[in-house]
């Protein structure tokens, strides 16, 4: 305090100049100078008095009309002159000639490429797998229908899969999560693409039945994300699993449907249970989501999360990669959940758990991650307060009741890309993001160094099925096998300039374990 007092004797000295000199001001002009200060705050006291409604619902339609088509969260290129045709409506063909896609706009191709290009620079796995693969082809003849989000971490993907010997038709998982240019680039490239962002549920539909059913080709893989391509296939095209080898799944919802196959006896090819796999749950759903939520909630809201009352619902890895973040930003966090497994950890990791509807009245933003259904239900939007957020980070859309907002009384207005204003008789409104949909995907990026690491699992899930002997996998779902995890996890590990501890004979021999590993056995929970 005594070394400061000389510094705040300075300051009261030049705050009392300050004031002489706004008073000598005052005096010279008469006082018109302080009487302008003084009409300027009352006139600014009657503005806030004046009714705000009518002013949102008008700024609120005119962002909507500039920016809903032009301007892309994801940041995504979009050419808004030819946004409103359909591109089913489109005759587009590529450099080659082909017209076997259907994206929004081919002219982009050469700006996705350069964002594919990028995105190989922090994929450092499926590059060393394209380097082994000039000598050996392991997936050559697999013919692979895929249904993924297209991102430039998927094209690096599909164009490994190629370089491996494989054919590939592809179109989205999701209707918002589409970057056009990169669809654009794939299709430019010859792969048979159907996907932009922005599809109605008749696209999506539409774009799923153009990759499968197509004369003089028949698909012996599936790479899923959510099960909505198997599922198509099961309803439209049963008898195309007469040749195909097995199913590679990598999400939550697609995982639980394809264990209800096989709980049915319905399940008629092995399927890999990537999602669960160490490397795609520890990684890319933990990590990824640790970072692209807060990445989604800024793009679309611009809001700070200091102080902010938060609900997380669910602490699988997403729950917990969402709520360690948040909590470092200073949200205060609240979790639901079913496990008491998973709530305990909640608890330990410094988290009140508590029930949806004890926190619904308080709470700035409701973030579900379950994979559950009506989870968010239409008593708990009614009873949330004015200017809370509302977005998933599960895969499907089901998680949040978006269709019971959809009812006369309550109005909708687009303000952004991907943000709706959901507004009630009285006033109050809600922000609704993606509506309701995957919110990283659909409204800002995810980082691609840990979805080289997904990727690189999907990878090797469908050369090991593709090259499985008759009879090591029946009709049922698997887990990647623990060598393969690891396999991939050593892939990234150079990127850290990391090295690993070799074990000596003596002690692999004290352990019970091969030099070169499996290093922990298939119960062990990392």
């Amino acid at each position: 305090m005594v070394a400061l007092k000389p510094y705040l004797e300075m300051t009261e000295g030049l705050l009392s100049l300050s004031m002489l000199n706004n008073e000598k001001k005052c005096d010279m002009n008469g006082g018109s100078e302080l009487k302008s200060q003084i009409q300027f705050a009352d006139q600014k006291r009657e503005f806030n008095k004046r009714p705000t409604k009518i002013g949102r619902r008008s700024l609120s339609r005119s962002i909507s009309q500039s920016s809903t088509d032009s301007y892309s969260s994801a940041a995504s290129y979009t050419d808004s002159s030819d946004d409103e045709t359909s591109p089913r409506d489109k005759q587009q063909k590529n450099s080659k000639g082909s017209s076997d896609f259907c994206v929004k706009n081919i002219k982009q191709a050469e700006f996705g490429r350069r964002e594919i290009e990028i995105a190989e620079q922090e994929m450092p796995a499926l590059m060393a797998l394209r380097k082994r693969a000039q000598g050996e082809k392991p997936l050559a003849g697999a013919k692979i229908v895929g249904c993924t989000h297209i991102t430039a971490q998927t094209a690096v993907l599909i164009e490994t899969l190629g370089a491996l010997g494989a054919q590939c038709r592809w179109a989205a998982c999701n209707i918002y999560s589409t970057l056009n240019e990169v669809a654009a680039a794939l299709a430019e490239s010859g792969v048979p693409v159907f996907s932009w962002k922005g599809e109605s549920e008749d696209d999506f539909w539409w774009c799923i039945d153009r990759c499968v059913n197509v004369e003089g080709w028949q698909p012996n893989m599936i790479l899923d994300d959510g099960g909505d391509l198997t599922h198509w296939i099961y309803k439209k095209y049963p008898n195309m699993f007469k040749k195909i080898k097995g199913i590679v799944e990598e999400s939550v919802t697609g995982v639980h449907r394809l264990y209800q196959l096989s709980k049915a006896g319905k399940l008629c090819v092995p399927a890999m249970n990537v999602n669960d796999s160490v490397t795609k749950q520890k990684f890319d759903n933990l990590y990824c989501c640790r970072e692209s939520i807060l990445d989604g909630l800024k793009r679309t809201t611009d809001m700070m999360f200091g102080g902010k009352q938060v609900v997380v619902c669910g602490y699988g890895e997403v729950g917990k990669g969402c709520c360690a973040a948040l909590k470092a930003m200073g949200s205060i966090v609240y979790v639901t959940e079913i496990d008491p497994i998973c709530a305990l950890q909640a608890c330990m990791d410094g988290f009140r758990l508590v029930k949806l509807n004890e926190v619904i009245r308080q709470v700035d933003i409701v973030i579900t991650c379950t994979g559950n259904k009506n989870v968010v239900t239409r008593e708990h939007l009614d009873r949330m307060k004015n200017g809370c957020i509302v977005c998933n980070m599960g895969h499907s859309n089901t998680e949040i009741d978006v269709a019971s907002l959809r009812t006369p009384e309550l109005t909708w207005e687009r303000v952004r890309s991907q943000v709706d204003h959901v507004i009630w008789p009285d006033g109050k409104r809600i922000v609704l993001l993606a509506e309701g949909r995957l919110l990283n995907l659909s409204c800002s990026t995810v980082p691609t160094f840990v979805l080289s690491i997904t990727a690189t699992t999907q990878a090797l899930a469908l050369i090991e099925l593709y090259n499985a002997p008759e009879g090591r996998y029946k009709q049922d779902v698997y887990l990647l096998p623990k060598k393969m995890d690891e396999y991939v996890a050593s892939l990234h590990l150079p990127t850290f300039d990391a090295h690993l501890t070799e074990l000596s004979d003596e002690q692999a021999k004290y352990l019970g374990l091969n030099k070169n590993g499996p290093f922990k056995p298939n119960y062990y929970r990392y």
